[in-house]
């Protein structure tokens, strides 16, 4: 019984801790193929893009503040772009949950506790496209 119980525990923990993204397509869909996440650059703001780019999707992504890092919030973001066949992202926001929520979150198991990102997915326009 002990045994199931801390399982249970273990599975519950990394439920938690994973982070989900969400991708919302703009405009009409062009297929691309996937570009490995390690190769979608980040940039801060539009301006920062070295040349034209087609938006391709506004991603959003969630995580448990307790268990996961900004990092894993633009990685996840990263991954999602990459699958779409987007070679970038613009940062947009990170917001984090109040104090209060996080302390609820923790010691009632209430949610709500979460870490929330934005960023738009994007296709950067090389000389040879």
């Amino acid at each position: 019984m002990k045994r199931a119980v801390l399982i249970a525990a273990m599975v519950a923990i990394v439920t938690a801790a994973c982070v989900t993204t969400h991708a919302i397509r703009l405009g009409a869909p062009v297929k691309r193929p996937p570009v490995p996440w390690q190769e979608v650059e980040v940039y801060l703001s539009a301006d920062k893009v070295p040349g034209p780019y087609e938006e391709v999707a506004l991603l959003s992504s969630t995580g448990e503040a307790m268990w996961t890092t900004e990092e894993e919030m633009w990685t996840s973001m990263r991954k999602k772009a990459g699958a779409l066949g987007a070679n970038a992202i613009i940062l947009d926001a990170m917001s984090e949950p109040s104090a209060g929520a996080k302390v609820a979150s923790m010691f009632l198991g209430v949610r709500g506790a979460e870490r929330r990102g934005k960023a738009l997915a994007i296709y950067i326009h090389r000389d040879h496209d």
